[in-house]
């Protein structure tokens, strides 16, 4: 009976809040139970008064753009959950809110309103000019986050998303608790990035690019693979962590710039295999990771001298080009160099 009653409860509370979709999706969730903490709030004080590990599952009513500190939150409720504990949020996404705003005006002002919607919501919580100011006016309320943002974010926070669904122009997630938050302290959010690849002899090296991604994107590599495997070129397929932006920097290397950095500290030679991430990395054959291990990356893979489609072609192509290299270092980086400069100049080979 005191079960019941605890349900009928949150029920009410859910409803009155959001309405009865949303409902339905939590409950399709969670057990709308007493072992579910259900709250609305932006702060991260009702989540830090629970006792640990008293629920299964924490559920927030109030949309992740007006928290002020969204890590922090994440910290917070992670602490609460038990290893495979359920964590339901939402959040108005750029997409969302640019659609939902197109609609609501006519043309052209509906594009005038939403260019200085997304100066205020977007740009100005991200220049180090107006961010305290930002922050001081609207403490944190009603910023506009992108879908990899806020995932990526969850996922540094020890969290894996189960479901998304959008639901009154919010996107509303099921996440879990895997592990620890990473309590990242530099997460990649300026301009100028530096990503983990792994180097020669295994060692971790930090390589610089301009960013193409959204924030806290680099944390979401294996779930895009997972969702949508790779394409032709080895690239990842349909990958929505790439900003429009973005897409331009990559299409003309423009993004691959900062890695001359790299290449007068020591961790690239100008031909070679290109530097990889740990996951992306762990999808070679252990024979060819330890080949990989031989030899410095490359700002100039062997990739663009032999355009391969497949992993496996990029695998071979790869194989190729250090067994070569171990026998003749200067010989073949010379005649991959012509290779690629060929394909890229006469054949306009381009980054995808």
């Amino acid at each position: 009976m005191t079960n019941n009653i605890v349900i009928n409860s949150n029920k009410e509370l859910i409803i009155s809040q959001v309405g009865n979709e949303v409902f339905e999706f939590i409950n399709q969730n969670v057990d709308v139970s007493d072992k579910t903490f259900i709250t609305s709030t932006n702060t991260r004080f009702n989540i830090d008064s629970l006792d640990d590990g008293v629920y299964d599952a924490i559920v927030n009513l109030k949309r992740v753009n007006d928290f002020r500190w969204i890590n922090k939150y994440f910290e917070s409720v992670n602490k609460k959950l038990p290893i495979g504990g359920l964590f339901i949020d939402s959040v108005e996404t750029y997409a969302v809110r640019k659609n939902r705003l197109l609609k609501k005006f006519p043309k052209p002002f509906n594009y005038i309103y939403y260019f200085f919607d997304a100066t205020i919501t977007r740009v100005s919580p991200k220049i180090k000019l107006t961010q305290n100011l930002y922050f001081f006016l609207t403490k944190g309320k009603g910023r506009v986050i992108s879908r990899p943002e806020v995932l990526g974010r969850l996922y540094s926070c020890g969290f894996e998303i189960v479901k998304e669904e959008v639901i009154n122009n919010k996107l509303y997630f099921v996440s879990r608790k895997i592990a620890e938050p990473s309590f990242n302290l530099q997460p990649t959010y300026g301009l100028l990035i530096k990503l983990n690849r792994v180097g020669k002899g295994g060692k971790a090296i930090k390589v610089y690019k301009f960013r193409t991604m959204h924030p806290y994107a680099e944390y979401l590599q294996q779930y895009v693979f997972e969702k949508n495997n790779l394409r032709e070129g080895g690239k990842l397929n349909d990958d929505f962590r790439i900003s429009t932006p973005g897409k331009i920097l990559r299409k003309y290397w423009i993004d691959e710039l900062p890695m001359i950095i790299n290449l007068f500290k020591g961790d690239l030679k100008i031909i070679g295999v290109r530097p990889l991430s740990p996951h992306y990395l762990s999808l070679y054959t252990s024979e060819i990771q330890e080949l990989r291990k031989t030899i410095k990356p490359g700002l100039l893979p062997p990739f663009y001298a032999d355009m391969p489609k497949t992993l496996e072609e990029i695998m071979n192509s790869e194989k190729t080009y250090i067994n070569k290299y171990n026998k003749n270092p200067l010989k073949t980086d010379i005649e991959y160099f012509f290779k690629v400069f060929y394909n890229i100049v006469v054949k306009k080979a381009r980054s995808n």
